[in-house]
């Protein structure tokens, strides 16, 4: 099933104009997560709003917003009050201006959405203003109003559709001056360079994500499907370090012995031999979270110990995870 829409309007070039849906690029959801519980009874934490001076709980419709002035003193900001502030760009996506890609300092990116035609209508608006971009090769800047905030927005042709990445605002950098002013200015040698280009070079490969693998999501579940079916869990060795490194050059010639087969191109030559065998390369597990064992029952250690599966060796797809605590 395809995610929901994080916004709906339109997408205005001058007086182009298409009704658009804006989707979240990027998902957590097939991370493992965990929720807070009482060690005595093995039931979920609940957090309750309280008053901070009388302690009293307070009802949703008694919560309102407040800017904090001193330590003791708020401004109350009503929901009526917000909406009577809303820009024009709560509904409509107003591309202002275009520049060219290399001119975004990576900095001010925060994270990426897609946007499509909402609907049958608009298609061929949506079609004019994507080619439009992509003839010129430059990204499209815009503006947009994701919960109550107005955001900038990148918008550049992928595919048939538009991937939309928000921008943050220049008080939200920090310049890179006051850390970088201690950094000490030293010479490197021709040589020192040399071996440590050479150890790139041994590195270098293709951008392929699809060979990633989330090491620490993987020994998670392998955590939790040993707790489950009540296997041992092996205390993890100490890790071993290197020391001290005294001469950097010594370092980069030992760093060169030690990746010969190591790396990202040993990654492609394994994939090669793969192919040349008819093997298929091992890819990353589109939902991580298939991986885990199947849950029966609620929560507790009599649920676990009958949660133990007969065959552990085929894990199956675990059930939708409830909502996190809070």
């Amino acid at each position: 099933m395809a995610p929901r829409a994080n916004w709906k309007g339109f997408l205005r070039l001058s007086l182009v104009t298409c009704p658009v849906a804006l989707y979240p690029a990027t998902s957590d959801t097939e991370k493992v997560s965990f929720n807070q519980i009482n060690r005595k009874t093995g039931h979920r934490i609940k957090y309750l709003k309280v008053d901070a001076e009388t302690g009293d709980e307070v009802t949703s419709e008694d919560i309102v917003k407040g800017y904090k002035v001193d330590t003791d003193t708020y401004i109350e900001v009503t929901k009526d009050e917000l909406d009577d502030i809303a820009l024009d760009s709560t509904h409509t996506i107003e591309i202002d201006e275009f520049v060219p890609k290399t001119d975004i300092d990576s900095r001010y990116l925060i994270r990426p959405y897609y946007l499509v035609p909402d609907g049958k209508v608009g298609h061929d608006a949506f079609a004019v203003i994507r080619e439009t971009i992509r003839s010129m090769d430059k990204v499209a800047i815009g503006r947009v109003v994701l919960t109550n905030r107005e955001h900038i927005i990148a918008l550049e042709p992928l595919g048939s559709g538009l991937m939309g990445t928000l921008l943050r605002y220049p008080y939200e950098v920090r310049g890179e001056k006051d850390y970088f002013d201690d950094i000490q200015d030293v010479k490197l040698t021709k040589d020192m360079l040399d071996l440590a280009k050479h150890i790139v070079e041994k590195k270098s490969g293709a951008f392929e994500p699809e060979l990633f693998e989330d090491h620490y999501e993987t020994a998670l579940i392998d955590l939790i499907n040993k707790k489950r079916s009540g296997a041992p869990i092996a205390a993890k060795a100490a890790p071993k370090t290197g020391g001290n490194v005294i001469n950097l050059m010594d370092a980069l010639k030992k760093s060169i012995a030690n990746e010969k087969d190591a790396g990202p191109a040993k990654v492609a030559k394994d994939v090669t031999k793969d192919a040349v065998k008819g093997k298929k390369p091992k890819k990353r597990v589109e939902g991580q979270r298939e991986m885990l064992l199947p849950i029966a029952g609620k929560g507790g250690k009599d649920a676990a110990a009958k949660a133990a599966p007969k065959k552990a060796d085929k894990p199956v797809r675990a059930p939708a995870r409830a909502k996190k605590a809070g």
